[in-house]
């Protein structure tokens, strides 16, 4: 009995023992997980998504299932503020200097999860930049007509986004920034990234032409990392201008999407760690996707996307007449890109047109071009006061004068007898709209839309106007009838959009004469 009592304390020893160290090896390793994921979040900076004055852009409604699309507006920093950025970047005379946004990407992804479409809008763009106070001084920059790089110079990533909502009618969800240090460590934990060029490369100083990004290639296809990846993005010189740089950087990415894809690295642990930590190392991002948890919910919905539903453009655009070296939005081309954002068309022809409307209202009733009808009218036409404002300047067009008493004029035929022209008032619109300041006056200003042929989803509240107010926009410069909208179709993008798929294999840049060994 006691040799058979002896023989049986060793072993419920051995048992207490190995559940006290199983119970350390799980709370060793949950703290660890828990310690290296607090590392990750303490890694990533954050800021304000918007500092720049209200763009009136609203979100698009959701679909049939209730999902919305996200956008997401990617830049790309030309920071020399450290050792590092000057060393990969050169400039050293500019360090210390707030740094300029020359890329500038808009990832719009879905509804539904199925596409995605990105549009880069070239740094040499002029554009009207909102005023934007700086979050971290509370310098006020008052708003300037100028190209769009310097928007980060003016407060931060979120005066970018404000000028991009205040040029598209596009509301943007969230915005992330990348320096040169950033991409050179992004790259290496991707592993490499092919890119191909039909010549030889050297992007060198020529006479008379300085700078270049340092990229030699021989002609074909090479797998670029690290500094090499960074001098691809940042070559310009070589392809022969800012537009084709875009080109460039739109290949890169699709390229990375179809490594990341068929390398399978959301399930490799390791890559995945890696990669966690250059991205959080690497991005600063707004305060809504601040954290681990959330950048990763957002790169499983991007991991959704089939690569052959991902198109790559560039916003349609024409040189600049005030300045040969700058280019100008394309009117009706680059306003159909971003209506087909707002109504979240997918760019590709692959699937089904699901898009949704945007809460703007850009799409009119079937049938019609106007909005449907309202209910009785609580008071005569003529007892509402409507103020009319002109909206058409664009980036590249002057105003049309005397729109505003254009319009005014034909809501006084149409019963509306109050309604008065503001000229001391001109804005910068691209689609017409119909605002008011509270709920009581709604119905009010649904009814001056009608009478006018603007859609109903153009009727927005706002706390910018005191009374029902017609901003007369850039779709409507001539004539005193409101013009039927088209709606897009999937797929039907600009022709001078220089769209690439991301499934296409094919795509090899052409290397500018002077650059060639």
């Amino acid at each position: 009995m006691r040799r058979g009592g002896r023989g049986r304390r060793p072993r419920w020893r051995v048992l207490r023992w190995s559940a006290t160290v199983l119970g350390l090896v799980i709370l060793s390793t949950a703290g660890a997980g828990y310690l290296y994921y607090a590392h990750l979040n303490g890694n990533i900076r954050t800021g304000l998504r918007n500092i720049g004055s209200d763009s009136k852009a609203h979100r698009t409604k959701p679909n049939a299932a209730g999902q919305t699309p996200v956008n997401i507006l990617l830049i790309g920093s030309d920071s020399r503020n450290s050792d590092e950025n000057v060393a990969l970047g050169g400039s050293r005379e500019n360090r210390g200097n707030p740094p300029l946004g020359d890329v500038q990407m808009l990832i719009h992804l879905s509804a539904d999860r199925k596409s995605a479409a990105v549009v880069s809008i070239p740094r040499d763009t002029r554009v009207d930049i909102p005023a934007c106070t700086d979050p971290a001084t509370g310098k006020h920059y008052p708003p300037v007509n100028t190209i769009i790089n310097e928007s980060l110079a003016r407060g931060g990533p979120g005066c970018t986004l404000a000028t991009w909502q205040n040029l598209t009618g596009v509301y943007i969800d969230h915005w992330m920034t990348i320096d040169f240090a950033g991409v050179v460590k992004m790259a290496d934990a991707i592993g490499g990234v092919d890119v191909c060029v039909k010549q030889n490369v050297w992007d060198r100083p020529l006479p008379g032409v300085p700078g270049g990004s340092g990229l030699k290639l021989t002609a074909g296809t090479h797998t670029v990392k690290g500094k090499q990846a960074l001098q691809w993005l940042r070559t310009r010189h070589a392809w022969g201008s800012d537009l084709l740089r875009a080109r460039a950087q739109h290949m890169y990415l699709n390229s990375m999407i179809r490594t990341l894809t068929a390398q399978n690295i959301f399930t490799d642990t390791g890559r995945l760690m890696d990669l966690a930590e250059a991205a959080t190392q690497s991005l600063q991002v707004s305060q809504e996707i601040g954290t681990v948890k959330k950048l990763y919910d957002l790169a499983m919905q991007l991991k959704t996307v089939p690569v052959d539903r991902i198109t790559m453009t560039t916003m349609p655009n024409v040189p600049d007449p005030q300045n040969k070296n700058h280019v100008v939005p394309d009117g009706a081309n680059a306003e159909k890109i971003w209506q087909m954002l707002r109504d979240d068309v997918p760019f590709d022809s692959h699937g089904a047109t699901t898009g949704t409307k945007n809460t703007t209202g850009h799409t009119p009733q079937p049938g019609t071009g106007t909005a449907p009808a309202t209910a009785p009218p609580v008071r005569p036409d003529g007892d509402i006061d409507v103020l009319v404002q002109n909206g058409t300047r664009t980036s590249g067009l002057a105003p049309v004068d005397h729109r505003a008493s254009e319009i005014s004029q034909v809501l006084a035929q149409k019963g509306f007898t109050r309604a008065t022209a503001d000229p001391s008032v001109q804005l910068s619109l691209e689609e017409s709209v119909v605002r008011y300041p509270s709920t009581a006056l709604e119905d009010d200003a649904e009814r001056v839309a009608a009478a006018l042929g603007i859609p109903a989803g153009a009727v927005q509240k706002s706390t910018d106007v005191s009374g029902v107010t017609v901003i007369v926009g850039a779709d409507w410069r001539s004539g005193t009838s409101y013009p039927r909208q088209n709606t897009p179709k999937a797929g039907d993008i600009p022709e001078n959009s220089d769209a690439i798929n991301g499934a296409d294999t094919s795509q090899c840049m052409d290397v500018y004469a002077p650059y060639r060994w």
